[in-house]
């Protein structure tokens, strides 16, 4: 299907009376563009919010960043998931610091070369910051290209990528490059939209989408189906007195790696199973209850939990628990999204 260029003007206009007012889009600066497009990563724009905000507040430069514990930088990061995006950032960041005196580079292949900044982020980067002429193809913008050009091709094989990137340099205009990919990008965000019906009558390109006009848009985009997930059955070990909580630090590798989590083990743990490893952590006299059960779906992997609550009237030292303040628990440590359902079952330390 040839594209011809006047499409890409009428998407301009349709932008600038419907994009929505985000914080980062309040100026050019491009470590707002950066710390935002990391964020939005695979997490709904509301939830971003205030996240952008409190990062931004606490490590309002990049050599901010470049130097923040990684406690606190985990703490910042603690609900958004993929937790190596965020330590990702503190290694761009010092490289930035080091190797451009604190500013992001005005080059796509430079940001490209920059730890945790792929094609998408790199000319998202590029276009908004800097107005250069590079695509920025996310989700979204395979989403609309597919169903505009009626392309049934798997947009998840990178060779599907790169000819849909090559056919919105087809469209952009040679000026404005960056508001032309934000409003790709927010064409499929609110019109063409990922789940549900999309919005046709809103859009500017309903004369000339293929999918529109022959009927496809359920069918549109093709995607391969991804493995089965593995399944793992966990028990959650929720261990507290009044003011204290027991937390355990993941490896430095694998999944959640160098994070905090409350102690767990491997399987559905019947009564018994319970009571021996509460023994070995030194814990006979104790109280407890198997609490709700849950699960957590992570991209390769879904958790299936059950809780169980501990009562000690004082903390039990072990090589394998830290104990922390319940006040440190909110304040300090970063525990996974995974185990927010059992931190609900703390006693309230006040």
């Amino acid at each position: 299907m040839e594209l011809k260029k006047e499409i890409g003007e009428a998407l301009l206009f349709w932008y600038e009376h419907n994009a929505r007012i985000l914080p980062w889009r309040a100026d050019k600066n491009p470590y707002h563009i950066w710390i935002s497009e990391i964020m939005l990563q695979q997490t709904r724009v509301e939830a971003v919010k205030p996240y952008f905000d409190r990062f931004m507040e606490e490590l309002p430069e990049v050599k901010d960043l470049a130097e923040v514990d990684e406690e606190k930088l985990m703490k910042l990061w603690e609900g958004l998931g993929y937790y190596n995006r965020a330590r990702n950032l503190k290694t761009a960041a010092q490289t930035i610091v080091k190797e451009y005196d604190g500013n992001l580079p005005e080059d796509y292949d430079k940001l490209l070369s920059l730890k945790g900044i792929g094609m998408y982020t790199a000319g998202a980067i590029a276009s908004i910051a800097y107005d250069i002429r590079v695509p920025a193809v996310d989700g979204n913008v395979l989403r609309v290209m597919a169903r505009l050009l009626g392309d049934d091709s798997d947009i998840l094989k990178e060779k599907t990528k790169k000819e849909m990137a090559a056919r919105v340099m087809e469209i952009m205009p040679d000026q404005r490059a960056g508001d032309f990919n934000q409003a790709l990008i927010e064409l499929g965000a609110i019109v063409c939209v990922p789940n549900g019906e999309p919005k046709c009558c809103d859009c500017p390109w309903d004369t000339v989408c293929t999918a529109y006009r022959e009927d496809l848009i359920d069918k549109l985009p093709v995607k391969k189906p991804k493995k089965k997930r593995k399944i793992e059955k966990r028990t959650v070990f929720v261990i507290e007195t009044d003011s204290m909580v027991a937390l355990h630090k993941r490896e430095d590798k694998g999944l959640l790696a160098g994070l905090w989590e409350f102690p767990n083990v491997l399987g559905k743990y019947s009564q018994d199973l319970v009571e021996e490893t509460l023994n070995g952590w030194g814990m006979a006299d104790c109280a407890y209850e198997f609490t709700h059960e849950g699960k957590h779906i992570f991209s390769h992997i879904e958790w299936q939990m059950t809780g169980v609550l501990v009562s000690l009237k004082e903390p039990v030292e072990s090589e394998e628990l830290t104990w922390v303040s319940k006040e440190d628990l909110e304040e300090e440590y970063a525990i996974p999204s995974a185990f927010e359902m059992f931190r609900e079952s703390l006693q309230s330390a006040y």
